[in-house]
């Protein structure tokens, strides 16, 4: 049959392109649907601010009247103009193992990203690090947890067949919950809490997070700079991101630091691991899969860390100790065994060595691929 691509128009068209991911993968035992009330939003220009400032363009493939693939082109010139790069990125890749399919729809965003005067394609990268990002190329047997992606080996042949090669890894460390701290980890912690002055502030209930907030993901704003693809929220944007994970942040699993002036220095952000209970609700909260997706955050055995960070001043004097400390204490407390340490850059390697000094093992790796235009 002819192959097609054409362009999203219309909420039955996006319903489509939504809604594909569960056709291709069927019988995919790691994968994890969407929450679906999250994507109706994040592909809505009235409800993500990110459109805004970025060119997209969302495609279909159809071979005949069947939908065969996927793809979405984003073009954010805040990230160009602040990094002096004229990139476009592609995201969201979905098809079966059809080459035709791949390459037709890798094809369109290319000739679209030349049509807007970019020199190379990167990807997959969504409007910033915080979506999912790059290809799983290791740790295929391994459950995939929120907020990464979920793709069949065969995705990496048909992105290299048509001349993509790598830009950069993200690698996550699995560490199994050690029985007790080591004692030098304990003897650091105290003396940096001691000798600077600090407070470490941790929650028990939701309401106690909020003043903290937007002081969280300012310093975030602050210190992810150097990282790959992190573009820095507006206020709108820190809003936005609250609103979406406030409703199943656990409280036990968020600490905060504290200077003698009350400023937060560091954070670490950690989330009981959801996944079982998002592939029983089929990705959609109403009318049950609240309950699954509340249930599976109270059975699981996976402490998922989601973010964190320390203020550049406040560097190399120990608080990554206090935070591991703080955070792996609660969650033996909880009944954790694993902690999953989501997303590190290859080339970052003084957390990739905290990891290491934990009993991390690097158990999978996600890969962002490039191509000139």
């Amino acid at each position: 049959m002819i192959l097609k691509i054409k362009e999203v128009e219309g909420k039955k068209d996006l319903h489509r392109f939504i809604h594909l991911p569960e056709q291709i993968h069927q019988g995919h035992q790691n994968w994890v649907p969407p929450l679906y009330v999250d994507d109706w939003q994040y592909f809505n220009p009235e409800k993500n601010k990110s459109f805004s400032y970025c060119d997209t363009i969302l495609l279909l493939a159809y071979r005949g009247d069947q939908v065969a693939g996927r793809i979405m082109g984003i073009i954010n010139h805040r990230y160009n103009e602040s990094h002096h790069e004229n990139d476009a990125r592609f995201c969201w890749p979905e098809c079966r193992n059809e080459p035709d399919v791949a390459e037709a729809l890798l094809n369109k965003v290319e000739e679209w990203a030349r049509s807007k005067g970019m020199e190379k394609i990167v990807g997959p990268l969504g409007f910033s690090d915080k979506d999912p990002q790059g290809f799983l190329v290791e740790g295929f047997d391994e459950p995939v947890a929120i907020a990464t992606n979920c793709n069949w080996p065969y995705m990496i042949d048909l992105i290299q067949a048509n001349n993509y090669v790598k830009k950069i890894d993200l690698v996550v460390y699995k560490i199994n919950l050690p029985d007790k701290i080591p004692e030098i980890y304990e003897k650091i912690s105290t003396r940096s809490l001691n000798n600077h002055q600090l407070t470490v502030l941790e929650f028990e209930k939701k309401s106690q997070m909020k003043p903290m907030i937007r002081p969280v993901l300012s310093l975030v704003n602050e210190t992810f700079m150097d990282i790959y693809g992190f573009d820095p929220m507006s206020g709108k944007e820190m809003d936005d991101l609250a609103a979406r994970y406030m409703p199943i942040l656990d409280p036990r699993f968020v600490k905060c630091i504290l200077n003698n002036k009350n400023e937060l220095v560091a954070f670490i952000l950690g989330m009981p691991d959801m996944s079982k209970g998002i592939i029983r609700s089929r990705g959609y909260l109403f009318p049950f899969g609240i309950i699954h997706i509340l249930r599976s955050a109270k059975k699981t055995k996976q402490l998922n860390l989601m973010l964190g960070a320390i203020r550049k001043d406040f560097r190399n004097i120990g608080l990554d100790a206090v935070m591991a400390i703080k955070m792996f204490g609660s969650a033996k407390k909880a009944g954790f065994e694993i902690v999953d340490s989501h997303l590190e850059m290859e080339d970052n390697y003084k957390v990739r060595a905290e990891m290491e000094r934990f009993g991390g093992i690097v158990y999978k790796k996600y890969r962002i691929y490039q191509k000139n235009l």
